[in-house]
């Protein structure tokens, strides 16, 4: 079994763009319940299934296998949730730490937030200056409940 443990923040600048290289994703869920997730997403030209669980503090558990490109296509388009999540991914290391930046298209255009996977909960690091505000653990910026409630129909008061 592999643990996810994550801590997410809202981006502030476009700083990290001159620190990496992005790359195009495209993924959908075939279920989104708070207590497990299902998703399938396409990488540049890879393919995955993710299974997730339940998140418990910031950690949950996760399982993910490569799938053949062609299925994931026909997955998205056929059995996952509308609309489908549309970003690029930004892999940005700062200080031998992985920041992973997602800014998002589509549904979601406007939305930029940076995931940092810990090895332990209690992990110390230190925010970048184009990192905002922390959003561990806040439901709307999961990336499946952006299928439901989209950020470009969230109020001023949700963002």
């Amino acid at each position: 079994m592999s643990k996810e443990i994550e801590r997410k923040f809202l981006v502030i600048s476009d700083a990290y763009k001159s620190k990496g290289v992005a790359e195009r994703y495209v993924q959908g869920y075939l279920c989104s319940l708070p207590e497990r997730i299902v998703r399938m997403r396409i990488a540049g030209k890879r393919a995955f299934l993710t299974i997730k669980g339940k998140m418990v503090g910031i950690s949950r558990d996760e399982y993910e296998y490569q799938i053949p490109l062609n299925d994931a296509y026909e997955i998205l388009d056929r059995l996952c949730e509308k609309p489908l999540i549309e970003k690029d991914r930004w892999i940005v290391t700062v200080d031998n730490l992985v920041w992973i930046v997602d800014e998002f298209h589509g549904e979601n255009e406007g939305l930029t937030v940076a995931e940092l996977e810990l090895k332990d909960e209690t992990q110390p690091f230190v925010k970048p200056d184009w990192i905002g505000r922390e959003v561990t653990g806040a439901p709307r910026y999961f990336n499946s409940n952006l299928i439901t409630h989209p950020f470009n129909r969230w109020s001023e008061n949700e963002k």
